[in-house]
């Protein structure tokens, strides 16, 4: 598309925007303090976004998708994160639906992409266990072969949003034989079936975002197999690509130019403004510098999708880059809420309060998010491993 074309679209997306996200919606994102957002509203925003037909700009049209090119789809996510919009969960949309879209088989096409659009199946993904964190392929939680179903023994940790969700995409072992990575099979699972408990872990944040997941003789169809049997391994491994290949730079740039805001409003400790700190005003250069390297990343990750090829390891610079710049901004947003920040005030941080802040209203969000951010640099693969993966794969070492 040439630039008159953009510049169309993007006056398109606002004023969409504009007439169709809520102060509620608004709200409910300005107070959420991880990447998830809570069901009731990330539902409501996206059956929005579904009746408009915009609910999944990344993927094909056959499924549903917007056919938008890479730059259609910066465009809206960056509109998206300046007007304030939710963001949806990440992990039916972006995650397990690339692995159906690949590895399933037409009628999990048919069942499952549909729902994925609507809301209709809200996810949650079952890979971790207590003594199966970065290291995933030691995972022990058996599924069993018993007639046309897997009976499955065993637990998974640090599940987000298990208890909303009703599917899982889980890893479970079906072959203790061979190497670690052989023997895992990827399973499509309902939440509502029989011998599945659900237990809240509370954060340091007081969020419950977390969960640990046990299954006692818990029976899956083996048709909900995704792939084949004792292969989940490399649908894992792709699904982590897309997992790590999360848009970054639209929600940084958005969370930097609040914060600038945030700060251009506050005293200084020399009588002045807080900007006029020559400290502070470099460190937000930085950012933003940092901020347009991850955008660069992220179109080259976006041309190489658009061709039909998966990211590979390039998904691991992006994801290093993408989190560790959103740890230093919340960094930064702590110290500029000074003490404010540690005021601890759950209750005026829900969606609808009527409670009045203690400080500013981007305060009541410091503490939590960068206690919750620290978990970035882990979840998905930590960051020691991905620089382990571009060692080897990209450099060669």
């Amino acid at each position: 598309m040439h630039r008159g074309e953009l510049d169309a679209f993007r006056a398109e997306v606002r004023d969409w925007l504009a007439a169709n996200l809520t102060d509620e919606l608004r709200e409910a994102a300005a107070r959420a303090t991880s990447v998830f957002v809570d069901r009731p509203h990330v539902l409501a925003w996206q059956a929005i976004l579904n009746r408009k037909g915009w609910v999944a700009p990344h993927w094909p049209r056959e499924y549903g998708g917007t056919g938008w090119d890479e730059e259609q789809r910066h465009i809206f996510a960056s509109e998206c994160a300046a007007a304030g919009a939710p963001s949806l969960s990440p992990m039916g949309l972006r995650m397990v639906a690339p692995c159906i879209m690949r590895f399933g088989t037409p009628e999990q096409k048919a069942h499952y992409l549909p729902r994925l659009l609507s809301g209709e199946d809200y996810w949650c993904q079952g890979y971790s266990e207590p003594q199966s964190g970065s290291d995933l392929a030691s995972l022990s939680m058996r599924a069993d072969v018993d007639g046309d179903d897997y009976v499955l023994n065993g637990s998974k940790m640090w599940t987000t949003h298990a208890h909303y969700a009703n599917r899982m995409f889980c890893l479970v072992r079906t072959n203790r034989d061979g190497r670690p990575q052989q023997g895992i099979s990827f399973l499509l699972l309902d939440m509502a079936s029989p011998g599945i408990e659900v237990r809240p872990i509370l954060s340091l944040s007081d969020d419950h975002d977390f969960n640990e997941v046990f299954f006692d003789d818990v029976r899956v169809p083996r048709t909900n197999l995704l792939g084949e049997e004792d292969q989940g391994w490399g649908v894992a491994k792709y699904l982590l690509e897309f997992e790590r290949t999360a848009a970054y730079a639209a929600g940084l740039a958005a969370s930097l130019d609040r914060l600038l805001v945030s700060a251009a409003a506050r005293e200084g400790g020399q009588g002045g403004g807080l900007l006029d700190d020559r400290a502070i005003r470099a460190r937000f250069a930085r950012l933003y510098t940092d901020v347009q390297a991850i955008h660069a990343a992220e179109q080259r990750m976006m041309a190489t999708i658009a061709k039909g090829r998966s990211p590979g390891p390039a998904s691991s610079m992006l994801k290093v880059q993408g989190t560790e710049t959103q740890q230093h901004i919340q960094e930064l947003a702590l110290e500029i809420a000074g003490p404010y920040a540690a005021v601890h005030q759950p209750a005026a941080r829900v969606t609808g309060s009527n409670i009045d802040p203690v400080g500013l209203e981007d305060d009541l969000t410091a503490s939590a998010r960068y206690f919750n951010g620290r978990a970035a640099s882990i979840y998905g693969g930590s960051n020691e491993i991905q620089r382990n993966i571009m060692a080897k794969l990209m450099l060669g070492l």
